[in-house]
């Protein structure tokens, strides 16, 4: 078991220089392993829509005769079914490789235990569950979404010292600027990591926002706004930058350019969330204003909440969102703290 973590470790390495490039499809990483310890190939999914990483594994080997006696260690199931690209549990099979060591079950209804099957029937030796937590944690926002029909959650805030998420609404700085350039960098990551980004219609109104990955280099989010009343003026740059936007309301639906308008109940954060995984959304990060996140956290309706205190203080304004929840790490960068919090539901 030790040789094996040993060898899940490397794969896991390699599965996470996917991040922010495989969505919808879950970060794998593969390592090819010869019968004297030696590592004879390595992949991972580098991109939706392209090789996966037993492929990209198996396509690295200079001799594939060696496969034979191989162990490919993977930090996901392999796939059992036709998509995009074939199954990779037949590839391993006609290939030969007779054994297999899994990181973690992949829940996606179209696999779910079924490749582990497909390369048992064929004779293959299958272990599952080394270094199943890592695995499992790594592909958090996949398994979420496919296990609760809901995309992954993460709710996002920064407040003052004193517990303030911006200032009243009449006052001249809005929204209230708290990151440092290197935490608005790092939060432009997080954008790059998710599908889409959520704010509310008074967000939307006043700060006006563009909910772009400009500081990052990575994809921008599909860009959501929840307005029940459609009360968001025509010019504000999420309906007039280009971008895809989708704008959940109560009045309309209909389609206008990049712009989508879908008419429905927006006071149950369950609606939207099961309509965006319809549209293939595994991952969502709520950017506010605080009545949403309010309503989020009353609904248990989240995953993870990345929260930035900055040692400015105010005196007043509109006061953070209260919430409970067990905290997953704590850093302290530029003099800034960012904590992540997990909800243990």
């Amino acid at each position: 078991m030790i040789v094996d973590e040993k060898y899940m470790r490397r794969a896991l390495q390699l599965a996470r220089l996917g991040a922010g490039h495989t969505s919808p499809n879950p970060m794998v990483g593969a390592v090819i392993v010869g019968p004297d310890g030696r590592i004879i190939g390595e992949g991972w999914h580098r991109k939706c829509g392209e090789g996966h990483a037993e492929v990209n594994a198996v396509a690295s080997v200079a001799d594939v005769n060696l496969l034979k006696d191989c162990t490919i260690y993977v930090t996901l199931e392999p796939c059992s079914h036709y998509g995009k690209t074939p199954p990779c549990a037949r590839l391993i099979i006609e290939r030969g490789i007779p054994r297999v060591v899994v990181g973690t079950l992949d829940p996606f209804p179209q696999v779910a235990g079924r490749g582990v099957k497909l390369l048992q029937e064929a004779g293959v030796e299958v272990v599952v569950g080394v270094l199943e937590q890592e695995c499992r944690d790594l592909n958090r926002r996949f398994l979420t979404a496919h296990t609760t029909g809901r995309p992954w959650v993460q709710l996002k805030w920064a407040h003052t010292a004193d517990g303030f998420i911006a200032l009243p609404p009449d006052a001249g700085e809005n929204p209230l600027h708290m990151s440092t350039p290197v935490t608005m960098r790092l939060m432009h990551r997080e954008r790059a990591l998710c599908d889409a980004i959520v704010v509310g219609a008074a967000t939307a109104r006043i700060d006006n926002p563009s909910l772009t990955t400009r500081y990052w280099p990575g994809r921008s989010p599909l860009r959501v706004v929840l307005s029940r009343h459609l009360s968001i003026p025509e010019d504000i740059n999420l309906l007039n930058d280009g971008l895809p936007t989708i704008v959940y309301n109560g009045v309309k639906s209909e389609e206008r350019g990049p712009v989508t308008y879908v008419k429905m109940d927006t006071s149950d954060p369950r609606s939207w969330l099961e309509d965006l995984y319809r549209r293939g959304v595994t991952s969502v990060m709520v950017e506010g204003g605080t009545d949403v996140l309010r309503q989020m956290i009353a609904a248990g309706t989240w995953d993870e909440a990345r929260i930035e205190t900055s040692p400015r203080r105010v005196g007043h304004g509109v006061p953070a969102p209260a919430i409970n929840a067990t905290c997953r790490s704590r850093i302290i960068i530029d003099g800034n703290t960012i904590t992540l919090l997990a909800n243990q539901r």
